[in-house]
């Protein structure tokens, strides 16, 4: 092999690893761009929560105002209401527990009741039950014979995600808090675009269990971004000591074969 084949091959060896350690390192600082932008977007989030959670109660806008109601500006208001309930029938929606509620541990179910406000209905989520000893759903208490005043925070559906199981209507049982699938499955017509998530008064005997939300979203995008931008730096080095590797061996080939 001449001394040009050899540097085409030797351009070749290093061509291919180069360009594939370029497009990584690409990557990897584009990731840990990414979670800098979202550890500045969970920061904005827990600053609006926690403004919204300590602010005392408003009262809940008229039943001809809710289609309007934006959730980017009212998601997360405290509101104060007197509320009748209904139906006595509630639908119980499987949790493992919430980012918001500290309080909520293990599995269980939110039991969410129809309430009703002023000519407006809307779903109201009245707190946790655990699941009972057998691993199964607990019958929930009824809900309040009579109007009552409460205070609580509203909220919108929860998205749907690709692992989130169907609900099942049939066994009273949903997976996610949305009103609009909940009042059809439970055939309560129609119903506001948010629901109530109750802080108080709390149930007789304390179940289910209500209280109130808490702005304790983890936030470690910081060390995920950091740890992104370490396996880029490394991915240098190891490239630099691969090219510089090469560069040797390359000047100690003989110049003829």
């Amino acid at each position: 092999m001449t001394a040009r084949d050899r540097a085409s091959a030797g351009r070749r060896r290093v061509l291919v690893p180069l360009l594939s350690a370029g497009l990584a390192f690409a990557v990897l600082v584009g990731l840990g761009t990414w979670q800098l932008e979202r550890r500045a977007w969970k920061e904005g989030l827990i600053e609006t929560l926690s403004e919204r959670l300590a602010a005392p109660p408003a009262a809940l806008p008229p039943p001809g105002a809710w289609a309007r109601l934006d959730p980017a500006a009212h998601e997360f208001r405290r509101v104060a209401v007197r509320l009748a309930f209904p139906r006595p029938d509630q639908a119980l929606v499987y949790t493992v527990g919430s980012a918001l509620r500290p309080d909520v541990k293990g599995a269980g179910h939110w039991v969410v009741a129809l309430g009703e406000a002023a000519g407006g209905r809307l779903l109201v989520n009245r707190g946790f039950l655990p699941r009972s000893a057998e691993g199964g759903p607990q019958a929930p208490p009824p809900p309040p014979a009579g109007p009552v005043d409460v205070v609580g925070v509203l909220r919108w559906p929860e998205a749907r995600g690709w692992f989130t199981p169907a609900d099942d209507p049939g066994r009273n049982l949903w997976f996610t808090r949305d009103p609009a699938a909940i009042a059809a499955g439970k055939d309560w017509g129609p119903v506001a675009p948010f629901y109530l998530e109750l802080e108080a008064p709390d149930p007789p005997g304390g179940r289910p269990q209500a209280g109130p939300l808490r702005a304790s979203l983890p936030n470690n995008h910081l060390q995920y971004a950091l740890t992104w931008y370490g396996i880029a730096a490394m991915l240098v080095i190891v490239t630099a000591t691969f090219l510089v590797t090469e560069w040797q061996n390359r000047r100690a080939w003989p110049d003829s074969a």
